[in-house]
């Protein structure tokens, strides 16, 4: 076991361990780390504990102090110096005529590197980009291109639903979303409605498929036959999220009658569909 402190450097980035090097630390605390690019400041996520070594890449880098006044008024000066960088490079990118769209610039907290970030439909050859910047700026550069979902995290703004995106407000990583994600949460597959402002499925679609499951497992399928208080009958309609279901009792003329899924015992669930011989 090893003791740590866990590190973010962004809100809604992926924490890290650091040494706490006898510091005493609590959360939210600004502190100065050492990383392979040099100190950086950051945001305690979680305060001192022990972690299994297997779960750690040892050397651990440490943290060098509690964040000063003057950390603190270097990093505000770096997002400043961000701004103008940016509108530089906007310029820049203009001159040389580049197919790229500018999304973000960062500054290192030393000032040793910054970085732009952009996105494009293809490659680009900014080699003359850089040495322009170079020359402007004398520090290190790079330039690095981006995903439309990236993007959209970096900038933020409101999704179809009215709240903040959630890669900008909570999610710390994307994860692989699915079309039959959709089809098994029961959603129109029109593409306009399952997807984000980034132009790809909706990120919600993935960290809700666990509890569509579960609600699927215990919830009788459209086709069903089951044991209802006013008698058997058939599902024909299904609400996963109320757990509402219709049924249409047997040998009655009238309309499905409303259950929820608590007051009603699964007797039999339809068969698969099974597919033509000539398909595999």
């Amino acid at each position: 076991m090893t003791e740590v402190v866990s590190v973010k450097f962004k809100d809604t980035g992926k924490s890290y361990y650091f040494a706490p090097a006898g510091k005493k630390v609590k959360l939210g605390d600004k502190v100065v780390v050492e990383t392979q690019n040099g100190n950086e400041l950051g945001t305690i996520a979680e305060e001192t504990h022990n972690v299994e070594d297997d779960a750690l890449t040892l050397p651990l880098k440490k943290v060098i102090r509690i964040a000063t006044e003057k950390d603190l008024k270097r990093v505000e000066d770096n997002k400043k110096k961000a701004d103008e960088a940016f509108k530089i490079c906007e310029e820049l990118i203009e001159n040389h005529q580049l197919d790229m769209k500018l999304v973000e610039v960062e500054y290192y907290f030393d000032g040793g590197k910054i970085v732009f970030f952009f996105t494009s439909d293809g490659r680009v050859d900014f080699r003359e980009l850089v040495k322009d910047l170079a020359a402007r700026f004398h520090t290190r550069i790079e330039l690095r291109q981006i995903g439309v979902r990236d993007e959209a995290k970096m900038l933020g703004g409101l999704g179809i639903c009215g709240q903040p995106y959630c890669c900008k407000r909570f999610l710390n990583d994307f994860e692989s979303v699915s079309i039959k994600m959709a089809k098994e949460q029961g959603l129109s597959l029109n593409p306009t409605k399952i997807s984000g402002s980034c132009g790809r499925l909706m990120c919600c679609l993935k960290y809700e498929e666990d509890a569509y499951s579960y609600l699927a497992s215990i919830t009788p399928r459209v086709g069903s036959t089951v044991k209802t208080p006013d008698g058997i009958g058939t599902v024909t309609d299904v609400n996963l999220v109320t757990g509402n279901l219709y049924v249409k009792l047997l040998d009655s003329e009238a309309m499905p009658i409303k259950f929820h899924r608590d007051n009603v015992e699964c007797l039999q669930s339809p068969k698969k569909a099974q597919k033509p011989k000539n398909q595999q």
